[in-house]
Order: structure tokens, then sequence, then C-alpha cells
């Protein structure tokens, strides 16, 4: 690995910036997913979805419900031959994203190692969904893509993993991490519907071999850089990929690594028609901010996502967005979208003395096709 470069705080938010699509957004979905390696969806919609707050900055005239289009079709479902990007978990973190399609075989492998292990989220089967799996794999190949409300089966899991649930629903989504079912589009209330994978991926896709463990691990790794583009790489997580990345060293940050594909961008001429000026509102989860330690030491900015704080205890607000102006972090705005009466509402702000956010908020707003 060549030695590290070191660079001013100022130059790494920068590269920031253009790593990650938000000084030169992406023509279309397709190519954001790819850059990024996946991007993560998130049903919760109080200012419309992560995912869709995600994409905004990042595709050129996205849409709100473009990323669902774009998976599974608009009026109809999308034939296999015709996707280029699937739903399923990070095998990492569990969290749902969207994925490119040569992730498949490495999910596979990394949910297959997981299920080894032991715990609620190891993805193993009980007795009783191993039964069921059986009907429920039968109904859907008789019947096609269903969701879990079309069971008539009432009995409850045993296992409690983001709340009880009923037994159908559990052995469904057990299904869904082992690969045996997808998702093969949503409801309009954005309830997931399983099918078989072979009526959801492309015959070769399902055809690729699985992995060696090693590159898993490796490609694992590698979809986190390609994710945040600035990372702080783990111990066991830099032998992976040290031919492929550069050591970035800057003042008052612990050592940090990019792809080495990336390192040119450090040495870009500043664009002054952009970093100065433009004011947006980002995603909770956002890649920029993902990493809160690196958020925290690099953009001077500590931030929690308080969905699931209780309401006492919130500083910033239930959906809090943070908001980037130019190269700084400067402060927050919690709006809501009452959809009911046309207008979004700003709950709560934050923001430093000498910028403005109304233009960005009334952008969302527009975007969201209310009235600010």
């Amino acid at each position: 690995m060549p030695a590290a470069i070191e660079v001013s705080p100022a130059a790494a938010r920068r590269f920031m910036l253009r790593a990650l699509l938000l000084e030169s957004p992406a023509t279309n979905v397709a190519a954001a997913i790819g850059h990024h390696a996946y991007v993560q969806i998130d049903p919760i919609n109080i200012t419309g979805r992560m995912h869709d707050l995600i994409l905004r900055n990042r595709v050129i005239d996205y849409r709100e419900g473009d990323l669902m289009r774009h998976l599974h079709g608009s009026k109809t479902s999308l034939a296999a031959n015709e996707r280029t990007a699937f739903e399923h978990h990070l095998p990492s973190t569990g969290i749902l994203v969207a994925f490119p399609l040569d992730a498949w075989p490495h999910l596979l492998a990394a949910n297959a190692a997981r299920s080894r292990q032991t715990g609620a989220w190891s993805g193993r089967l009980t007795p009783r969904e191993r039964e069921l799996a059986k009907h429920v794999l039968q109904e859907i190949t008789d019947r096609g893509a269903l969701r879990s409300a079309h069971f008539e089966d009432k009995r409850r899991s045993s296992r409690k993993v983001w709340g009880t649930m009923r037994l159908v629903k559990s052995t469904m989504q057990k299904l869904f991490f082992h690969g045996q079912l997808l998702i093969a589009g949503r409801t309009p209330d954005n309830h997931r519907l399983y099918d078989l994978p072979q009526r959801v991926l492309p015959p070769a896709v399902l055809a690729a071999k699985a992995p060696p463990a090693s590159d898993t691990d490796r490609w694992l790794t590698i979809t986190t850089l390609r994710q945040r583009r600035l990372v702080l790489l783990k111990k066991k997580e830099l032998p992976l990929v040290e031919d492929l990345v550069q050591a970035v060293k800057i003042e008052g940050c612990p050592l940090l690594h990019c792809l080495r594909d990336d390192a040119g961008l450090f040495h870009l001429p500043d664009r002054n028609d952009v970093f100065p000026a433009t004011v947006r509102l980002l995603a909770p989860l956002d890649p920029l901010i993902y990493d809160r330690r690196v958020t925290s030491v690099l953009w001077n900015f500590d931030y929690t996502w308080e969905v699931y704080t209780p309401p006492a205890k919130r500083v910033r607000g239930y959906y809090a967005l943070p908001i980037l102006a130019g190269i700084e972090l400067v402060g927050h705005v919690d709006p809501k979208a009452h959809r009911s009466l046309g207008r979004l509402k700003i709950v709560s702000r934050s923001v430093r003395r000498g910028h403005k956010v109304k233009d960005a908020v009334h952008s969302l707003a527009h975007w969201l096709g209310l009235k600010p």
C-alpha cells in the first residue's frame, strides 16, 4: 500500500462530496446504486422515505418513489430478465438495501455463514417455521407473489425480532434471508410481496457460483468503502483490501482509508459554483454522515437519529434532517409532511448563524408536492 497522503479537513470534506455524488449527481438510479454498492431502504415516511431522500441528492431529476419503480416496475412487476437490482439485507448489519445484481452470490454466502451462529438474528428456522415453510413455498409456487397477510395461519412466532409477529411472517422473512424467497414487489401501502427467486432474478445471476468465504469478506469491506468513500477500517478489514486502498491522514482524525481509484479526487480544483453556495437537507442515514465518529471529528457535527428515542429525550426531533451548506454541516430541521393538508411543516430547527435554510425547505416541499 502506498504511503499515506496528508490532507486538510476542508480537502477531505470536498473529497467526500465529490466521491459521494453530491457534486456531480448520477444520471439515473441504476448508476447511483452501482456507484454506492447499495442504497439503504427504510419504510418510515415522515417527510419522504430514507432511500428517496438519499437519492434525491444524488440522481438528476429524481422523483419520490423512483427507487421502488426501478426495483419492481411501475404499473406491473418487472420480469426477472428486466431487473438490474433487488432488495436484500446487508449482511454486516441486517439493514434492508437495494443491491446491484452482482451482489447475489456474496449475499448467499454471507447469510449461510451467519445462520451457523446462534441467536435470534442467525436466520435459523425453528421446527415450526421449517414445517410451515413447506406450505408457504408451495402456495407461492402455485399462486404467485404473496405477502404474509394472504395466509390464514394465525399462530404467533416464539422469537421476538423487531417485536412479536405472526409465525408465517417470521417464516417468510427467514426464507427471504436465505434466498429462498425474494421481494418481487410492494403493495400500494409498501408491504412486501414475496416470490420465488427464479421469478425475480435473471437465470445467469441465480446460476453464479458461491464464492469462497475470503472473497465474500473482501467484498463486504469493498462495499463499505464504496458506500462511504472515506472509511475508518477495522483491523481485520485492512488486510482484505490493502491492495485497493489509500491511507489518508487528516488533522484531528483517526487514520482513514479511501479506494485508491478515488484518490485523484483530492487533487481536483475547487468548484466555487458548488461548494460555497449549495444548501442541502440530508437523509438521517445519508452515507456522508453514516459513520457518526467520522462525522464528529471531520465535520465537527454530532448527530443522532432520534426516531427510536423516547420523545422526552429527543434533542433534535423525530426525523431531523442535517443541513449541508457547502462543505459544512450547519444544523438541522425537523420537517413533517401533512399530506392531507398539502403542507410541509417544520416542527423544529437549529441553524448556525449566517446560514439560511428557507430555499432548501421550499425545495423539499415542492419535491413532495406540498406547500411550505
